[in-house]
């Protein structure tokens, strides 16, 4: 589709002069793609190849601001100045608006041509477009996270000229509107039908189109002035979730993770990884045996024979290490495998020693081994059930509603049959503590899933400030990225992200 490029090169503004050279609009229809249903199976699932083709941004946007990262690790990490908030109109990452509008063209364009199309079963139909939308909603809040004001583009393109692709930003509170639009456009479409496609959890659904929306109401009703009308729409979504059949908490936070269990119950959507056809990119989160060997995990344990295949880039915060260092709490062994330089005279490392920890393997998304070779094809959930029990604790608590059962069902599943409600339940107290104890449950829940940055900026700009250490009082302006002097170059009628000089 080589006018999806003119997008990528205008509207993002970071393409080479190569992809101007393009064929004239809807070129696909012309070729006679759009004629059957056929050629709409082919497009719908090229979205989800598209879609985890920006899982890795998405994912380091999600996360890599936070407090999570930026510990000790074997090589030298990714994203340090990232990590850092060193960040510059000359130095920005993910110029060109990280490629999600070339993306958002392809909904645009199956959102346009679909509805003409005769299907077998229009129910088919119906569901592929209430995707697409949801799609297209989760695309343009990931974008207004980011930067606030982006350009608006819904239309299939209808010009190769420069001059008419340049757009400017468009308000947050339009993309808002524009996302909330989207999001009843999905439901509406979707209807009754709460099924996932072929029983899948790899594709777009409508419980992941209400629990976006739980998410998208929360976000603007705390951030953007939409009060207590948005967070009760927030907690309607949300508990209509929770009235899908087949959809839960799986009993044990182990049974999450890998391939066998990748179909649970628990999630609701993920990006699919396999073998022969895409790896994730947490081979960057182990090691190599040269490095990993020497060392022994917290039990004592040598790590000789371990079988690795990547990098150590990533390291979690000493916050990290500490807040997950609960030995009663199943997450702390299921999310990182702990090195320490000895084995303490074969006694291990029950609680994080900082004089002899050595770094972290991340256990959460290892994949497994075939043979001699770890292979790293586990899915990454985008939304789970545990993110609609929590997202509804951050609704109920705007609405100044106890949270306290939604965390406390979070917690009773990780403590297993060590759960005293008298020693680990929480107990209701203000707003600020609830949003502490939401946020901190959500720490321990969702690391190296992408949420904790988000997390964070959902519950406000003094939360961020408090918790990432890189960033002060005065630098509330960073929590969006500047757009690169690049972007600006090529499209005259973009202006600076307010903060930050030309």
């Amino acid at each position: 589709m080589k006018y999806a490029y003119i997008l990528l090169a205008l509207l993002t503004l970071s393409a080479c002069d190569s992809q101007l050279e393009v064929e004239a609009p809807s070129d696909l229809t012309f070729n006679g793609f759009w004629e059957g249903e056929n050629g709409v199976r082919a497009a719908h699932t090229g979205l989800y190849g598209t879609f985890r083709g920006a899982a890795n941004t998405t994912w380091v946007l999600g996360t890599m601001r936070s407090d999570v990262w930026g510990g000790q690790t074997f090589e030298s990490p990714f994203y340090q100045d990232f990590i850092e908030s060193k960040i510059t109109v000359s130095t920005a990452p993910f110029g060109g608006w990280a490629g999600y509008y070339s993306r958002i063209h392809k909904i645009n364009d199956f959102l346009v041509n679909v509805p003409e199309i005769e299907f077998n079963n229009p129910e088919d139909k119906d569901h592929m477009i209430g995707e697409a939308y949801g799609l297209r909603a989760y695309y343009y809040y990931t974008l207004l996270k980011t930067w606030g004001a982006v350009p608006i583009t819904t239309d299939v393109l209808s010009t190769t000229d420069p001059e008419g692709l340049s757009k400017a930003r468009s308000s947050q509170e339009e993309v808002m509107q524009l996302i909330k639009d989207d999001l009843e456009r999905s439901l509406e479409a979707f209807g009754d039908d709460a099924s996932f496609w072929n029983g899948n959890k790899n594709y777009w659904s409508k419980a992941a189109t209400l629990t976006l929306k739980g998410d998208v109401y929360i976000w603007s009703g705390n951030l953007l002035g939409g009060g207590n009308s948005d967070f009760n729409t927030a907690k309607d979504a949300l508990q209509e979730v929770m009235g899908i059949g087949n959809l839960g908490l799986v009993s044990n936070y182990e049974d999450l993770w890998g391939a066998d269990n990748e179909n649970n119950n628990e999630f609701i959507f993920a990006v699919q990884y396999a073998e022969d056809e895409a790896g994730n990119f947490f081979n960057s989160f182990t090691g190599r045996s040269t490095e990993i060997w020497p060392q022994y995990n917290d039990d004592g344990n040598s790590m000789e024979g371990f079988v690795v295949e990547g990098a150590n880039r990533y390291g979690p915060s000493e916050k990290t290490l500490i807040i997950t260092d609960d030995n009663e709490d199943a997450r702390k062994d299921e999310t990182f495998i702990r090195l320490y330089s000895d084995s303490n005279n074969g006694e291990g490392y029950p609680n994080y020693n900082a004089d002899k920890y050595y770094g972290s393997i991340l256990k959460k998304f290892l994949g497994r081994i075939d043979g001699s070779v770890r292979i790293f094809d586990s899915d990454l959930p985008i939304y789970r059930y545990a993110d609609v029990i929590l997202l509804l604790a951050e609704a109920k608590n705007h609405l100044g509603e106890d949270p306290s059962e939604q965390i406390n069902k979070i917690r009773e599943r990780a403590y297993g049959v060590d759960y005293d409600p008298a020693v680990d339940a929480y107990s209701s107290g203000s707003m600020e503590e609830n949003t502490e104890a939401i946020l901190d449950e959500r720490y321990k829940e969702f690391i190296a899933e992408g949420k904790r940055w988000w997390d964070l900026r959902r519950a406000g700009d003094s939360y961020v400030i408090d918790n990432v250490e890189f960033l002060q009082p005065g630098d509330e302006y960073k929590l969006l990225l500047p757009i690169t002097l690049d972007m600006i170059g090529r499209n005259p009628l973009l202006e600076q992200t307010p903060g930050y000089q030309q």
